[in-house]
């Protein structure tokens, strides 16, 4: 989307990204196991990822060409696609000018919030929370590779290597830092925003917790990149 190539048919997570909403408009909603829709809508390429089934039979279909979730870093991940829609240059320009930005985004809240102020990324399910890593979507590549926020000790240990660490609702303060990005699904059991161990968070009382909706952060493409840089540059710096 962000390179404007020509959509045919696209995943559900994504059909239901409201950043995507205005550019999938008349896109085809399709799975892996749709293939005779897939045919239908004749594509001259399709991008899967390695966990799908069905890749040979997609390959039948058109050029099938297969990414493993992670293997890539987030930014070359778009260089990547770049080179398949034979728009590598413009697609390395991006990324340059992303961490320029981010980079200076970055160094401009260390400076107000303090070099050794943590920030933490949690989301809610509804029985149970996620602490994220530096790789896992939800802007964290922005908060801690581009913008070289710190996480919190905690989270460091139970969350960098593996990307996410589920806990429970009481052990919320372990992986609080000075500042929580809160991934928030509005469909959600969200009443722990009302439990007295919420509340006593130091970063909930100190009005330091910045909310993202969940279905609008769950990818680290450049339209989702740029708008939580654009978020993230606006919560720390206006407050």
């Amino acid at each position: 989307m962000s390179l404007g190539g020509k959509l045919v048919g696209i995943d559900e997570w994504s059909s239901m990204n409201p950043l995507f909403k205005e550019k999938v408009k008349g896109v085809e909603v399709v799975s892996e196991d749709d293939l005779e829709k897939i045919m239908e809508l004749k594509p001259d390429l399709i991008i899967a990822g390695s966990e799908m089934k069905n890749i040979k039979k997609l390959n039948k279909i058109a050029p099938t060409v297969v990414f493993t979730w992670g293997k890539l870093d987030y930014l070359n991940q778009q260089i990547e696609i770049g080179k398949l829609l034979n728009k590598e240059k413009e697609a390395k320009e991006w990324v340059n000018d992303f961490q320029k930005r981010a980079a200076a985004a970055g160094e401009a809240i260390r400076k107000k919030i303090g070099k050794d102020a943590t920030v933490s990324v949690i989301e809610s399910g509804n029985k149970e929370f996620y602490v994220f890593g530096n790789n896992y979507a939800r802007g964290t590549e922005v908060l801690y590779q581009a913008m070289k926020l710190n996480m919190p000790k905690k989270v460091k240990e139970k969350a960098l290597e593996s990307g996410i660490y589920t806990f429970s609702s009481e052990l919320l303060p372990e992986f609080a830092g000075d500042y929580i990005i809160l991934s928030k699904s509005t469909d959600g059991d969200n009443s722990f925003l009302k439990t007295s161990v919420w509340k006593n968070i130091p970063a909930v009382k100190n009005n330091r917790v910045f909310e993202i909706n969940t279905k609008a952060s769950t990818y680290s493409d450049p339209i989702t990149l740029e708008y939580l840089l654009g978020f993230f540059g606006k919560s720390f710096l206006e407050k």
